[in-house]
């Protein structure tokens, strides 16, 4: 068994409208925002990297759940705009964090990353004792490569997410996760070193816009819960088209998927544990975590009140 403890954040100070943004990109900053409904988003400075802001967000996590970081037994890093091939930023945020007891392992998945990665440690802290999951993304590079595709560079921003994970006490057990892959696309959604983002938006909303919903679908059913008995739908913060368009298909009202992407933009496998971070509405009824990602991966996890 394992419990959520606590969650973290961490966002950079410079703040990019889409008047900013459209003035870059050649686009209008009302045909941004009702293409994606992002109003800001955050960039980095150039001397933040993927590591230190993921360091940042594992501090505030930490403090938030009353845990040490000598008290770690694993961290789990997640982020698909890490600086260079090897290492992964996990180990440079183990050694920061003051925790050399700890074993270190990167997830270097995109948008999907921060779901997968709280599955493992749900499996790890039974083993392990205390687990740290953080996801930290520096987007604002690659968006800003050129040649810039203004649909892909409008959507996203910079920062970090956290959050503890405890084989013994928290404020919501970690109940049941549902999880999936289709490398048939790949391709549709990708980073390579030295480039901008390439993503063909039709398709990774159509497919996002099935496989979320059914991997929601099978996780309430095995559980035996029905969709509106679910508190919130604390998702991946993609795009706010495609959290109404998951939230018909899951057949509730798009207010159950908490929103915060217009103000921080997509920040990839960051988004879901600083949406959480920010989510105050309560943990006593049967929430549910949910993300799509490049590879294609997507799932769903189901926590519940302690």
């Amino acid at each position: 068994m394992a419990f959520l403890r606590g969650f973290g954040k961490y966002l950079p100070e410079r703040v990019v409208d889409n008047v900013e943004m459209g003035a870059l990109l050649g686009a209008e900053p009302d045909w941004i925002r009702e293409m994606s409904g992002i109003e800001t988003r955050r960039f980095a400075r150039e001397d933040e990297s993927v590591a230190s802001m993921a360091v940042a967000a594992g501090v505030d996590a930490l403090a938030r759940s009353g845990v040490a970081a000598s008290e770690l037994g694993l961290i789990l890093v997640s982020s698909g705009s890490g600086e260079r091939r090897f290492p992964g930023p996990a180990s440079e945020v183990q050694f920061r964090l003051g925790a050399p007891q700890a074993v270190a392992m990167d997830v270097p998945m995109a948008s999907a990353g921060a779901l997968f990665a709280m599955a493992m440690a749900s499996e790890w802290a039974p083993r392990v004792g205390k687990v740290l999951v953080v996801a930290a993304e520096k987007m604002s590079v690659p968006v800003m490569t050129e040649p810039r595709e203004k649909g892909t560079a409008m959507l996203f921003g910079d920062g970090a997410g956290a959050c503890v994970v405890d084989r013994d006490q928290g404020f919501a057990r970690m109940v049941d996760f549902e999880l999936g892959t289709d490398g048939s696309a790949a391709g549709e959604l990708k980073l390579d070193f030295g480039s901008p983002v390439h993503m063909n938006g039709r398709m990774v909303i159509m497919h996002a816009a099935r496989k979320v919903p059914a991997a929601i679908a099978t996780l309430l059913g095995r559980r035996g819960v029905a969709p509106a008995d679910v508190r919130v739908f604390l998702m991946h913060q993609a795009n706010a088209n495609l959290l109404a368009k998951i939230a018909q298909t899951v057949g509730v009202d798009v207010s159950k998927f908490y929103s915060n992407i217009a103000r921080y933009g997509n920040t990839s496998s960051a988004s879901m544990l600083i949406a959480a971070s920010e989510w105050d509405g309560g943990w006593d009824g049967p929430v549910v975590f949910a993300a799509f990602g490049a590879g294609f991966q997507w799932g769903a996890m189901m926590v519940e009140g302690a």
